[in-house]
């Protein structure tokens, strides 16, 4: 699959989402189709037993003697001045007169009732379905044939419903079937969306993280390595100066290591693989040791520490005090001065404070995210302290002195 791998994971999501939501809309089209199904089956069956009804009736009441079929009954019942409406049709061997009821609901035309009268006497069954009035409008229609006394087919009682209450009423609910349907099936596809999402968070949190991790990793090393390649180099022109640069070399090689070994132990710790070294630490010893061992060339650096002890791991702890310090030696400076710096160590806070022009705090969070730069202090590799300290649950704040210069202080949780 070609493409970033972010845009592979933003694809994945998008065939999460359409496969959740397809599988869910072919469920929901099963659904809706046997839903609808049976509701128009059960209006039927409600309109046919209705017309049963009638033609059952009214076959009891027209069995003559013999061979004839009368219709002298029928006049009398109250059937003949209900709906729905009947004829009584002769078919086969009966020569009866037709008979219509006289309550006309549904005006049709009889020649489609002998039509049905005519197709039921010959398959010799009950026949139910639908036909249109003289206007157009749907009717339902139920035949019963019936045999004289001899056992010859003489005719079928016809009864005629009015059926578009039925129907208008089953198109309605057919509508709010498939708009239910359409509603689900969009509710599915955001749930789907969000489920997918949820589901490539942890990918994508690695990937993020991984991202991040390349990015200090570049950043960290690109110092120490030109400053490699520039002693290496000087070392190959000035053969005699190889006692003086070789050590120099040694410890650049060796910072390189421990940046490469922080890294490693972040990446380890954000992957779940490995857990914080948590123990108590003299925070003020910790930090005067990075003050100690980090060159401060020209710069002034000054320190003034009280005994603090703080629960924490000591190789992230130095890993960002250095950062720190290093962020205050480099930006911390006004044009054409030599860098100022004052450490502090008290209550399980470190407060690096320099001499530069400050940090515009609009857009200090970036400067934690991201390794961007400003004027002054720039916050190059700001988001590893700002990381260490989220991971032992204490926190980065950054603001401006009065008298000019940005503050960093990393705030950890004391030992009890």
């Amino acid at each position: 699959m070609k493409g970033s791998a972010a845009g592979r994971l933003r694809r994945l999501r998008w065939v999460l989402t359409w496969l959740f939501t397809g599988l869910n809309a072919a469920g929901l089209v099963v659904f809706a189709w046997l839903a609808v199904s049976a509701d128009l089956q059960q209006r039927e069956v409600r309109l046919d037993g209705e017309l049963g009804r009638v033609t059952a009736s009214v076959k009891r009441l027209i069995m003559g003697e013999g061979d004839t079929v009368t219709t002298t009954y029928v006049g009398q019942d109250e059937l003949n001045r209900q709906c729905p409406q009947f004829v009584i049709l002769p078919s086969g061997a009966g020569g009866f007169p037709a008979y219509a009821s006289g309550q006309t609901c549904v005006p049709i035309d009889t020649r489609q009732l002998q039509a049905f009268a005519d197709l039921a006497v010959r398959n010799g069954a009950e026949l139910n379905g639908y036909s249109s009035g003289t206007a157009g409008e749907m009717v339902r229609v139920g035949v019963e044939p019936f045999r004289n006394r001899n056992n010859q087919d003489a005719g079928a009682i016809v009864a005629v419903a009015d059926a578009r209450d039925a129907l208008g009423a089953h198109d309605r609910m057919k509508l709010l079937v498939i708009g239910g349907c359409v509603l689900l099936v969009g509710a599915i596809g955001v749930a789907g969306h969000l489920l997918s999402g949820r589901a490539i968070r942890p990918a994508t949190a690695a990937l993020e993280q991984q991202e991040v991790l390349l990015a200090e990793t570049a950043h960290d090393l690109r110092t120490p390595v030109a400053a490699l390649r520039a002693l290496a180099e000087a070392a190959l022109r000035n053969p005699a100066e190889s006692d003086e640069l070789l050590p120099r070399t040694v410890r650049l090689a060796a910072r390189m290591g421990g940046i490469i070994d922080g890294l490693l132990v972040r990446a380890r710790l954000a992957a779940g693989v490995e857990s914080l070294a948590i123990q108590p630490v003299w925070l003020d010893q910790l930090v005067a040791g990075v003050v100690a061992e980090t060159p401060a060339g020209s710069a002034q650096v000054t320190l003034v520490a009280a005994p603090s002890k703080v629960a924490a791991d000591p190789t992230l702890v130095q890993r960002a005090v250095a950062n720190l310090l290093d962020n205050a030696l480099r930006y911390g400076r006004r044009p054409g001065a030599e860098a100022i710096v004052h450490v502090t160590v008290a209550g399980g806070r470190v407060t690096v404070a320099d001499s530069g022009p400050g940090i515009d705090a609009s857009v200090a969070e970036e400067t934690f995210d991201r390794f961007s730069s400003g004027g002054g202090s720039s916050g190059l590799g700001l988001s590893i302290v700002r990381w260490v300290a989220l991971a032992h649950g204490g926190r980065l704040r950054v603001y401006n002195a009065e008298e000019g210069g940005a503050i960093f202080e990393l705030e950890l949780p004391e030992a009890a």
